[in-house]
Formats: C-alpha cells, structure tokens, sequence
C-alpha cells in the first residue's frame, strides 16, 4: 500500500517509483541519510537506521523513505532517503500546519449551510 494519497498521486509522477528506490537504495544505500534535520536529538551525525532492521531506540523495523525537504513532491532536488522516525519528526510542523488548514476547511464548509437560505441565497 502506497503512503501516497490517490489525489496526490499525481504530483509525484509515474517514475516515482523508480526515482524512490535510486534515492533509497543506490543513493543512500539502504541507510537513513538524515544527520539531524530530524530535529530529534537523538543520533550524532547520520542516523544509523538502515532499512528493513530494527531501528535504535524502539527496535521497530526500519521502512526508508524519500523526504521532500521543501514539503513539496513536483520538487526532486531537495530530497533525502529518511527512516520513518527521522522523516516523521522532519515533517512534524508542516504537518501541524496541513492539519489545520483542514480541520479550519471543514468548519468552514459546516458553517456555510448556517448562512444560506432555503432557496439557495445568501440570508
């Protein structure tokens, strides 16, 4: 199952699949590229997660994955292979940021029937 959402598939293009597993594998050799963008404190230097083996500190197994460290997925130059823990933590704020940005969307289209007449009119 793609982490990817169907709407957002687009975005990435079709050889994101491929661009992925250069970065992941033959880039980053199958090893957390992060050396502390994370912002978690936690590893000096590079992280020394490595996919598919446990992952210091929780012993989870490690999934690697592609940052965008611009947040933005058209964008293929700022891109590093990151653990789940390291990219989690890296996205932490942009995702607080996207979350409300949604909850605010969705009051918004709760409130708007409460100022609209029967006829479809502006009350």
């Amino acid at each position: 199952m793609s982490p990817i959402r169907p709407e957002n598939r687009h975005r990435y293009g079709p050889d994101w699949p491929q661009f992925s597993a250069l970065i992941r594998f033959v880039r980053a050799g199958g090893r957390c590229e992060c050396e502390g963008e994370c912002g978690r404190g936690t590893h000096d230097g590079r992280c020394p997660n490595r996919h598919g083996q446990p992952a210091y500190g929780t012993g989870s197994k490690v999934v690697l994955t592609v940052a965008h460290l611009c947040h933005t997925p058209e964008c293929r130059e700022h891109v590093k292979a990151m653990c789940q823990g390291c990219h989690l933590h890296y996205d932490r704020d942009h995702h607080a940021q996207t979350a409300a940005a949604t909850r605010a969307a969705a009051l918004a289209d709760q409130m708007d029937p409460l100022f609209t007449t029967t006829e479809g009119s502006p009350a």
